[in-house]
């Protein structure tokens, strides 16, 4: 393992959101500092559907449909587009018209479409001591909509550029508000990862939200991915909302996150348990080392490494901090990771807000999610059912962090190609308020309990 695969690992964990945030999908792609070809937008197709087109990498556009369909549009010339599957790279068959940044309006194999008009509006307001950026997006008109606010992972970009879910929620009747965590984009302060002062900010965020909304406000709550599932539930315990959704976060600490992840990897590549406990060994190192600021317990860490190196099931040892520290000299590890975990509090225990929250919540897991294994959270979300807590768990079977769906190389390496089916059509339910389905897709689901 090598240490650009490690710092690869390093922020995965820390759920600096790939590609929709994640992948996944509370946000969208990485900040480019390229000049983008055009600007965010959301389309009406004439076939009935909707359709997000945001800037890519390099001069790129990217597609987004609620199905979860995906793609990489590269300029063609004379307004013309062509499609990419996903984030594989391989052409799709999708090809778009978009001259004049659309102007005209849009074609997307030959289905025409026009610009959505939605309301936005900008805005500085003040957090927990600093000030932060954010946007109000409203859908058209002046009638009353619900009103979601999307509370961030642990990425250090820009939300205001990077969330697509501001513009698709909002192209269904839905008003939604992003904000630049505080450190991050537009907005002052430093950057954190202590879960109670991003909560108080979540909270500040909730309020310059109705502010702005007025009377267009209905009912309101969070959804946030990743490491925002520590974030949301706490925020909405604080000052109770409407609903509450977490997507691909955990009721665990990040040292048990770290330890799932080793875990699963191994049981991935076929090891026992035996195997298991071993590499359990070498995660508490990792996690030691983290807990003490990166100023001790490398040999301890090295003594393990020498003690495994020969054993079959060492190098498919992975996890989140344990790949990180694995691959890394104490030099880098100091230099690099200590700047992406700082303030994380490792041993954080969310159970004691989820047992006493009696906000409305939709867990939203992913299957085969490598960064954050779903089976104690799912087995924890399922006992708080059972007490009365009002969960509801839906578990997409083949989906990994941001509920995306992957093809896998030879080599083990995951390839990300589209967003869940039902995925996107679930939270708009939840946040509508309306009865759900029997069926989102493959998800497995498990309703509140009346």
């Amino acid at each position: 393992m090598d240490v650009r695969t490690g710092a690869a690992l390093a922020f995965r964990l820390l759920g600096i959101m790939m590609f929709a945030c994640s992948a996944g999908d509370v946000s969208a792609s990485t900040h480019e500092d390229a000049a983008p070809p055009c600007p965010a937008a959301a389309w009406a197709m004439a076939d009935g559907t909707t359709l997000d087109i945001a800037p890519g990498d390099h001069g790129t556009l990217r597609w987004r449909r609620p199905d979860g369909t995906t793609g990489v549009l590269k300029p063609r010339g004379r307004g013309r587009w062509t499609s990419t599957y996903g984030w594989t790279g391989r052409p799709d068959g999708h090809h778009v018209v978009l001259r004049d940044c659309g102007r005209a309006g849009i074609r997307f194999d030959g289905t025409r479409g026009r610009r959505i008009p939605l309301v936005q509006t900008d805005t500085r307001f003040q957090g927990s001591g600093v000030e932060l950026a954010g946007r109000l997006t409203l859908p058209p008109g002046d009638a009353r909509v619900p009103l979601v606010v999307l509370v961030h992972g642990a990425e250090h970009s820009s939300a205001l550029h990077d969330y697509s879910l501001q513009r698709e929620f909002a192209s269904h009747g839905i008003g939604v508000f992003a904000y630049d965590k505080r450190g991050t984009g537009a907005s002052g302060g430093r950057y954190t990862q202590d879960y109670l002062t991003l909560a108080v900010d979540a909270i500040h965020a909730m309020h310059e939200a109705k502010r702005l909304a007025g009377a267009r406000a209905g009912r309101v709550g969070y959804q946030g991915g990743s490491q925002g599932g520590w974030v949301v539930p706490l925020a909405a315990r604080i000052e109770p909302v409407d609903f509450a959704i977490v997507s691909f976060g955990l009721a665990v600490s990040p040292l048990e996150e770290d330890r799932e992840a080793v875990a699963f990897d191994l049981e991935r590549a076929g090891f026992d348990a035996d195997a298991q406990a071993k590499a359990m060994t070498i995660s508490d190192a990792a996690i030691a080392i983290v807990e003490r600021d990166f100023t001790e317990g490398y040999d301890r860490l090295e003594a393990l490494k020498k003690q495994y190196a020969n054993e079959p099931w060492f190098t498919s040892v992975r996890g989140n901090i344990t790949g990180y520290l694995l691959a890394a000299t104490p030099e880098v590890a100091r230099r690099d990771l200590r700047a992406l975990v700082a303030g994380i509090p490792v041993r954080y225990d969310p159970m004691p807000v989820l047992h006493n929250l009696d906000v409305p919540q939709l867990w939203v897991l992913g299957g085969q999610d490598r960064d954050a294994p779903p089976f104690e959270t799912r087995r924890r979300l399922a006992a708080l059912q059972a007490e009365g807590r009002p969960i509801t768990i839906a578990v997409f079977p083949n989906a990994d962090h941001g509920i995306v769906e992957f093809e896998t190389k030879p080599d083990g390496e995951r390839v990300s190609t589209r967003r869940a089916a039902g995925y996107f059509d679930l939270m708009v339910a939840y946040i509508q308020g309306k009865a759900l389905q029997a069926a989102y897709g493959t998800a497995e689901l498990a309703p509140a309990r009346r």
